[in-house]
Formats: structure tokens, sequence, C-alpha cells
């Protein structure tokens, strides 16, 4: 079928809650992909940031083409080595938690509120989070999300989030009472835009749960796994969460989502408490180890600082020329590129010439590049962006 068979296809079988681009992708290889037409589009912002190591990288594939020919699915009332072993490895690079699995990052950051709840005190159950936040789209985690463009339609909510300014202590010091259980933080708002917290932030954060008695939440979906250089963004600010929430990258690109926390505190999850049927099943396993030995074994944590400060390079130096870029904001292969207009028809235009990227809060171009693109391939994205952003210029 070509891309406009599909996309009738899909108009007529298909509930239409997602923005699509009007082409139908079919293949993909590292940071590649290929429509039904055979043209090739260069990937920046590959599976929405879930294909961390490009696409199809072949340890992922041959540990999963091997986990299904052995055993696809059994329920979490069985031992599976690949469970055990994947949360095994997880917790060896964190703080040394315990896992619980489940499929996506929403799942991941509702375990976590409810873990936050049961493991603390009677009466307490409000959870403070912050402006721009973005922690999914089930209902306790879009309660948590701090941006009401997303809660429009929905309410009432699930009760009990209240919401700080981003980086404003003051406030949040405020906001905590006798019913406060926890805190739930981005290291790096995501969708919110790229905005990298400050280490004082962070640090402030952690002194605050102590002082009163809270637990304090990383919502990491986005920056764990190496997507920052490091296994997981907390370690770039020496400040230790108790739970920590992961998925996108965490598989390599098969769906999966783990829920980490500090070993006194998951012992509040006890049986019948919570459950999710394919959470850790043997093919998301075996692709999590997979990715974990892929980004050892070929060094590629050490490679996305390589590749982050050529981003930066290029990208400042694109700021310096360009009028419409506001601001760079990089961080491993999280990059944002704030513009003093609209950013979509941007995203178009790259599309229009086989560069695939992001827009996030209208003005924010977001790149979340894999860890195995070539310096070749960066130079190539980058001249493509720099290229329509100057063409803009010269239109306005």
């Amino acid at each position: 079928m070509n891309s406009q068979q599909v996309i009738e296809l899909f108009e007529r079988y298909v509930i239409g809650n997602y923005r699509r681009f009007p082409v139908c992708l079919v293949r993909g290889e590292g940071s590649y992909v290929w429509d039904a037409e055979g043209r090739r589009y260069l990937d920046f912002f590959p599976g929405w940031g879930c294909n961390l190591l490009g696409h199809c990288p072949r340890r992922v594939v041959e540990a999963v083409c091997q986990q299904v020919a052995t055993l696809i699915h059994v329920p979490n009332t069985w031992y599976t080595e690949p469970q055990g072993r994947w949360a095994q490895l997880l917790s060896e690079r964190s703080f040394g938690g315990k896992a619980f699995f489940c499929n996506s990052g929403a799942e991941a950051v509702e375990a976590a509120i409810k873990l936050a709840r049961a493991a603390t005190p009677k009466g307490r159950y409000k959870i403070v989070s912050f402006d721009g936040s973005f922690h999914g789209r089930t209902f306790a985690a879009l309660s948590a999300t701090a941006q009401a463009k997303y809660h429009e339609g929905f309410e009432p909510l699930v009760p009990g989030f209240v919401y700080a300014p981003w980086g404003d202590l003051d406030t949040v010091a405020e906001l905590v009472d006798d019913q406060t259980a926890a805190i739930i933080v981005e290291p790096v708002q995501g969708e919110g835009g790229i905005r990298i917290a400050a280490v004082e932030f962070l640090r402030g954060l952690r002194h605050l749960a102590d002082e009163r008695g809270l637990l304090l939440i990383f919502d990491e979906v986005q920056t764990g796994c190496g997507r920052t250089g490091k296994w997981f963004a907390y370690q770039h600010y020496d400040v230790v969460p108790d739970i920590m929430t992961l998925s996108k990258g965490v598989c390599g690109g098969i769906a999966g989502g783990v829920m980490l926390a500090k070993p006194e505190v998951a012992a509040y999850l006890r049986p019948g408490m919570h459950a999710s049927t394919f959470g850790g099943n043997p093919i998301a396993a075996r692709a999590g180890i997979a990715t974990i030995e892929m980004i050892e074994a070929e060094g590629l944590l050490d490679r996305v600082e390589v590749l982050s400060q050529r981003f930066r390079q290029r990208l400042e130096e694109l700021a310096r020329h360009c009028p419409l870029v506001r601001e760079v904001r990089v961080l491993g292969l999280m990059i944002g590129i704030e513009l003093h207009v609209p950013g979509s028809p941007i995203v178009q235009a790259c599309l229009d010439r086989g560069l695939l990227i992001n827009c996030t809060h209208d003005v924010v171009l977001r790149l979340l590049p894999a860890m195995t693109l070539t310096e070749a391939e960066l130079d190539q994205g980058c001249d493509i962006l720099e290229e329509v952003l100057l063409q803009f210029v010269h239109q306005a």
C-alpha cells in the first residue's frame, strides 16, 4: 500500500486522536526511516525518544527474536529469569532500588503515586508537581501534569495534586503541609520545553523532603537510561530520589516501563496492591537487558557526551547569526531550541527536506536523537535545520 492508501484506511477505521504527518513509515535502520514511497528521512526524534539506540538496533532485535521463539508471555504469578536479571542491571546502575515493571511512562508514574501514598502515614496524600510538567495521560498522571491544556474536558481530576512554579523552592515549602506525601519532578522537563533543572533546585527539594518527611520522586521517563550521558539524570546532580520512573528508551524501542524505589520504600507495595499484566514480560525484559548491554559494550554513554558537545557547538553558532533563535538548551541528547516564532512551520519545512524533528510548547524545537548517531548524520541534520531557519528569516 502507498501512503495515501494507508491514510484512507486510518480515516475509516482508526480514531483520530493523533495529529499525524501524511506519511506512512515502513522501515527503519539506525537514524533513518523510509516511507512507503521509498523516501528516506534522517530522524532526530526517533520514536518520540523511545528509540534511544536508533531504529532496529541489532542487539535488541536479536534478543527479541530469540525470546519470541522461546517464551512470549507468562503472568507475574510465575518467576522468569529475564525479569529478575533486568531488575538487577537497573538496580546496580542506579541507587540500589527494587523494580516494579509495567508498559509505559504513565503506568510507571501511576505506580509511583500509589506507592508514595502507601508508604507515608495515613492522611498524607497530596503530591507537589511543577508548572510545565508532563507525567502522562492516565488520570493520576494527568492530574500530576501541571498544564491546564491537558486537563480540559477531563475534569474533575484526581484530588490531591498541587502545583508550584518551576524552580521555586519557597513556594514548594509553602505548599507542603501535614497532608503532603511527596514531590514529583522531572530533572529535565521534556514536553515542557527541555527546561533543565538547576542543581540548587533539585538539592533544595531533597533537603525539603528530608526535613518534612516526604518522598522525592524523579520522573526520568525521558531522561533515563543514558539519554543525558549518565545512566540517570539524577546522577548529574548528586541527588538521589526515593522513587524513579522510567520508560521510553528503557527497552530500546520495545514497550516497557519501570518504577524503581529504595528497598525501604518498595516494601510498602505488597501483594494485591498493584499489578500490570504485561509488565516485565519476557520480551520487554530481554530487550531491556540488551539495551543496557549494548550501551556498555559500545561505550555509548561516552558517545553521548561527544555528540552533545557537537550539537551545542553547531546550534550555539546557529543562534549567533539567526535572529529566530532565542535560546539553545542541551543536556546530553536532550536538546531544545527556543524560537521567537512558532515552531510548527519549521518542523514541516524540515520534513519536506527529509529531517524529522519535534516542536513542543509552541516555540521549542525538540531533538532527541539516537546515541548511535554519527557525526556525519549530525552535521547533515544541523545543515538542514540551519537552511530552514535562515530561509524563514529571509521570508520575514
